[in-house]
C-alpha cells in the first residue's frame, strides 16, 4: 500500500504571524528529524494549508499503530526540548490524531493533499468503512496519486496543548487523505465525500494542502 507502515499521527495547527519564523525553523530544523528517529517511525511529512483550517498539517507514519503509545515515543513526549516546549506553547486550534491506517489505495504520495475530517456513527463504522473502500479509486481520477483513510483511536488522539485528562471533542474522528499532482485535482476527489448522501451529515470540515516537504528514516544522518 503506498502509505508506509500500518499506524500514523496527524497534528495541525495555527500559529501566530509573530511567532511564524520560529515555529517553522523548530519544525524543519529540529522536529521533523526527532520525531523520524524514534523507534518505529518510519517518515514525516509537512504541508501548509491552500485553502483550509488550521494553517499547518504534519503526517508521521509508524511501522504499527503500536509505535504510537510505545516506551520510546511515551519518552519522546515527556522529554521535549526547550525550543520544542516554546513552540508547543503558541500552538493553536491544535488537532492531534493517533489513528490506524485502514484503507491506502494507489501507489506513490503526491505534492498535493486533499483531507476529510468525518465523524463516524456510533453504529455501522463497518458499513461506513467499506463504503468509503468502495468510493475511494484513486485509478478513476485525473491527478490524484492515492487515497487513504486513517481512523483515530479516541482515548490517544488529544492535542498536547488541552488538559490530557479530559476526552477531546472528536477524538474519534476519521480523516481520509487524497495525495494529488496538483491542488487542482483535489476538488473534484474531495467531493466524493463531501457530496457523498451517505457521508455528508458526517463532514466536520475539509481542505486541500501543499507539500512543504518530507524526511523518511534512510534521510537521517548516520550515527
Amino acid at each position: 500500500m503506498p502509505l508506509a507502515g500500518k499506524g500514523m499521527l496527524l497534528t495541525s495547527m495555527d500559529i501566530d504571524p509573530a511567532d511564524e519564523a520560529d515555529f517553522n525553523r523548530w519544525y524543519d530544523r529540529e522536529h521533523l528529524e526527532e520525531r523520524v528517529a524514534i523507534n518505529g517511525f518510519l517518515e514525516a511529512r509537512r504541508y501548509v494549508a491552500h485553502e483550509g483550517k488550521p494553517k499547518y498539517l504534519s503526517l508521521y507514519s509508524t511501522e504499527t499503530f503500536e509505535v504510537l503509545d510505545s516506551p520510546a515515543y511515551r519518552t519522546a513526549l515527556a522529554n521535549q526540548t526547550e525550543w520544542s516546549k516554546a513552540n508547543i506553547a503558541r500552538f493553536k486550534n491544535m488537532i492531534r490524531g493517533v489513528a490506524r491506517i485502514t484503507i491506502s489505495r494507489g501507489t506513490g504520495r503526491g505534492a498535493a493533499l486533499g483531507i476529510v475530517r468525518l465523524r463516524p456513527p456510533g453504529e455501522g463504522k463497518d458499513r461506513l468503512r467499506e463504503a468509503l473502500r468502495d468510493q475511494l479509486d484513486p485509478a478513476k481520477l485525473d491527478g490524484i496519486i492515492s487515497i487513504h483513510l486513517i481512523e483515530n483511536d479516541p482515548a490517544l488522539s488529544k492535542p498536547l496543548t488541552s488538559d490530557t485528562s479530559n476526552a477531546a471533542p472528536g477524538a474519534g474522528d476519521w480523516f481520509v487523505l487524497i495525495d494529488a499532482t496538483d491542488v487542482r485535482a483535489v476538488p473534484t476527489a474531495l467531493a466524493l465525500v463531501t457530496d457523498n448522501a451517505a457521508c455528508k451529515p458526517l463532514v466536520i470540515s475539509s481542505g486541500t494542502y501543499r507539500l512543504m516537504w518530507d524526511l523518511a528514516k534512510s534521510d537521517l544522518p548516520r550515527a
